[in-house]
């Protein structure tokens, strides 16, 4: 018997255990820091009777308060409105985090890769770059060469300039300015690779950006010196789709400010077999008669007439141990597209203006030369490729084409040469291939800047048919840059110019739609990053556009 009572007063035991645990949900914290629930406090005092145990009393409030709130499906809250849900959010925050944790990680298993890419491949290239640092997954996913491709594919890309070579405080930054032209936003990418480097080139092919030769500092690096200095022949290659920098080969010659000029070509086209066959037909024309007999030794030029006629290729015997020529070449790239970037002029490692040039393979990743400017042509200052042709046009005004798949040159005579002011240089771009030139010219006489006359820029067209320029449209800004940056991306041409005024250099972006006959150029950014920037920016300044 005594058996059964301990085990019937332990059962009761644990029912008013179960009583306070049940209560101590439906009142929260009965024995909280403050001295428990505030509707059933303890009322032992009150009565007089401080001998009641402590767990004793505690049972008999439990069982008051029990009465008073009822059951679970009906009880009192203890608190007011709202404020015991904002009790048990802020004691359980950690296991809210790990549902929350949980549920994104059950949504992310469960939707297909290829809904993730359909989403991400609509965003714009802004948006797509904060998307990246989501995770580690949508980095990966959105770095794809499948998903690189459906971008190009799609629609959903837009036009973005890139603005490298900005000086402040005498120091080359180590940093591009790129707009957004859709949204009309600027945004700092970190180039630390370009600190220091100054009067470099670029130009723009598919998603990347060549940087080519520049100068830096030998006293004091990241300054603009000109008294002390380095002339690189280095090729950097930045990628802003996926922010990273590779190099490419070195040039054969240093150069700073370059001529620079890139297109795509035929997968069959080599630019070492081109420049071959046209070496060997340079010798063989000198072996047969093809240079002027004048000028040539009479003991050589009376052997080579001898051996004239009864010279023919088949009755040559073969030479012991010959090989034919292996070339390094490459195989072409899977998507099938190769291009080639041309560097002519410039200035070499003596401050001396350079006639050569040579042209980049980049499949062979290699640098060849190419044939000089022709005779006379003059230093040149601007260029671009067009319809295959690299057309170069000189600081005394004359016009050369490179024939690209051929390798030569060949001089260009066009009537009427637009008028130009000489402190200005020309630009060549090229736009839907139709080959424009943005120039400075008097409006109205001839002479200094008057009430009756002034300087305005005009854009010319070259009819590649007749060899006539047309004027095309007239800028609206006063030419206050002479060395205004123009780039084209499919169908509009922008244009960048900087310059110090009242003791403040400005910038004003504009834009030009060339296949809207009736339309004006319009500005589309003033005064947005030449704020804090040095003088010096405007002659070391230099953009490229890409669509992202």
């Amino acid at each position: 018997m005594s058996q059964k009572l301990k085990k019937k007063n332990y059962r009761n035991d644990g029912d008013d255990e179960d009583d306070i645990e049940r209560m101590s949900l439906n009142c929260l914290t009965l024995y909280g820091r403050v001295g428990g629930c505030k509707v059933s406090a303890d009322i032992s005092e009150v009565f007089g009777d401080p001998c009641i145990r402590r767990r004793s009393s505690a049972i008999k409030e439990m069982k008051r308060c029990a009465a008073i709130c009822g059951s679970e499906e009906a009880t009192i809250d203890c608190f007011s409105y709202g404020k015991k849900e904002k009790f048990w959010k802020r004691n359980n925050r950690k296991l809210l985090g790990y549902e929350e944790k949980q549920q994104n990680s059950i949504m992310n298993v469960h939707l297909p890769d290829d809904i993730l890419e359909m989403c991400l491949v609509r965003l714009p290239f802004g948006s797509l770059m904060n998307a990246r640092l989501v995770c580690r997954k949508w980095k990966n996913l959105t770095t794809t060469p499948r998903f690189m491709q459906m971008r190009v594919e799609g629609l959903f890309r837009s036009p973005w300039l890139f603005l490298f070579g900005v000086v402040k405080n005498g120091y080359c930054l180590g940093e591009i300015h790129a707009l957004d032209v859709s949204l009309k936003q600027w945004h700092k990418i970190d180039a630390q690779i370009l600190k220091g480097r100054f009067l470099f080139s670029v130009a723009s092919i598919r998603d990347d950006v060549y940087i080519v030769g520049g100068r830096s500092s030998l006293t004091s690096f990241g300054k603009v010196d000109r008294s002390s200095f380095k002339t690189h022949k280095g090729v950097l290659v930045f990628s802003p789709s996926t922010t990273s920098w590779n190099k490419a080969a070195s040039m054969k010659y240093a150069r700073s400010s370059p001529v620079l000029g890139i297109s795509e070509i035929s997968p069959d086209y080599s630019v070492m077999r081109n420049q071959q066959n046209r070496s060997d037909r340079h010798l063989n024309r000198s072996r047969i008669g093809g240079v002027s007999d004048v000028y040539e030794d009479p003991h050589r030029l009376s052997l080579r007439r001898q051996s004239r006629h009864p010279f023919d290729e088949n009755d040559i015997p073969p030479l012991p141990n010959m090989k034919p020529k292996q070339t390094n070449e490459k195989p072409c790239p899977k998507d099938g597209r190769k291009f080639v970037l041309i560097a002519v002029g410039g200035l070499g490692s003596w401050d001396e203006p350079l006639d050569s040039g040579e042209i980049y393979d980049s499949v062979l990743n290699k640098w060849i030369e190419i044939q000089r400017l022709p005779l006379d042509f003059g230093v040149a200052c601007s260029g671009v490729v067009c319809n295959g042709t690299f057309y170069v046009y000189s600081e005394s005004d004359k016009l050369a084409g490179y024939n690209i798949e051929r390798g030569y040159w060949v001089r260009m005579q066009t009537t009427p040469f637009p008028p130009r002011v000489h402190d200005y240089y020309p630009k060549l771009v090229c736009c839907k291939s139709r080959l424009f030139m943005l120039s400075v010219s008097w409006c109205e006489g001839e002479g200094r800047i008057g009430r009756r006359n002034k300087a305005v820029r005009k854009l010319w067209e070259l009819d590649l048919m007749y060899l006539t320029w047309n004027e095309v449209s007239i800028h609206p800004d006063a030419p206050m840059d002479w060395n205004a940056a123009f780039v084209t991306n499919e169908d509009l041409i922008f244009g960048v110019e900087m310059f110090k005024i009242f003791g403040q250099v400005l910038d004003f972006v504009t834009m030009y739609d060339v296949t809207d006959t009736g339309t004006t150029w319009s500005h589309i950014s003033r005064n947005h990053v030449a704020r804090d920037l040095d003088t010096s920016s405007c002659m070391t300044k230099s953009m490229a556009a890409l669509q992202l």
